[in-house]
């Protein structure tokens, strides 16, 4: 069991004790779990792709999510209801043994990375025209419900510079963010935090998008590769607040 400090921390991550900070992260757990508990779950978009492992652990000193592929890609994602104008920042911690060596995000073949954060948006009935309309319905009789509207997908690059924005090799409803890259920082916890409101405004024109899920992956379909990750701390700031880690 964990101290009563630590286990009142998580508490706080999970439920929040103001509207200064949004969490959606775990509950205080026994770590080694391979079962995550709800409201996560996994969502494989392809029967056909080996399923990447998670687990819960302790990761020097860190609570998190461990994330293991193998040639292989899941998401591991739960609903978000978050209200973006009093806490647009989404704050995290993540880590990889390594980058991936073949990755390239500006083609199909290489669309894979060691770990990646995908934040995906609902947008109003005025912003979606009937083209986008029935591009997203045929989408989801192929992929099912998991395909958003709009989504960011904040990564773990292994050759683009940090701040590098462009379009999904598969999609333009989702635009990739390189948020970390390279080895430099492999091997131990980073913080992560980035303004999702901004964000999702810079790339797809939308100030009322609405967050309704959040995902976590490591993913290797593509390149099959090995990559190990971790995720942890999840949650949601106002923008002149700091991040919260314990």
């Amino acid at each position: 069991m964990y101290p009563f400090s630590f286990a009142f921390v998580l508490w706080i991550f999970c439920f929040g004790l103001s509207h200064a900070a949004q969490s959606v992260w775990l509950p205080p757990q026994t770590p080694d779990l391979a079962d995550i508990p709800p409201p996560w779950q996994r969502i494989q978009l392809n029967r056909d792709t080996a399923p990447t492992r998670y687990r819960i652990r302790q990761w020097d000193g860190v609570l998190a999510v461990e994330a293991v592929a193998e040639r292989s890609m899941t998401l591991l994602a739960r609903p978000v209801a978050v209200d973006l104008n009093r806490t647009p920042v989404l704050c995290w911690r993540w880590r990889v043994d390594a980058p991936l060596v073949n990755a390239d995000l500006a083609t199909k073949a290489g669309d894979d990375y060691a770990a990646r954060v995908y934040v995906s948006f609902a947008l109003p009935p005025d912003e979606i025209g009937w083209m986008l309309r029935g591009k997203l319905a045929l989408a989801r009789t192929i992929y099912g419900d998991a395909v958003p509207d709009a989504a960011l997908n904040y990564v773990w690059d292994n050759r683009y510079p940090v701040g590098t924005r462009r379009p999904n090799a598969y999609t333009g409803r989702t635009r990739v963010i390189v948020a970390e890259s390279g080895a430099a920082n492999a091997g131990r916890w980073v913080v992560a935090r980035h303004d999702v409101q901004r964000d999702v405004i810079a790339e797809f024109g939308s100030p009322q998008a609405a967050i309704v899920q959040l995902a976590l992956a490591a993913d290797t379909d593509n390149t099959g590769e090995y990559a190990r990750a971790g995720f942890a701390d999840f949650h949601f700031v106002a923008r002149d607040n700091a991040c919260v880690f314990e």
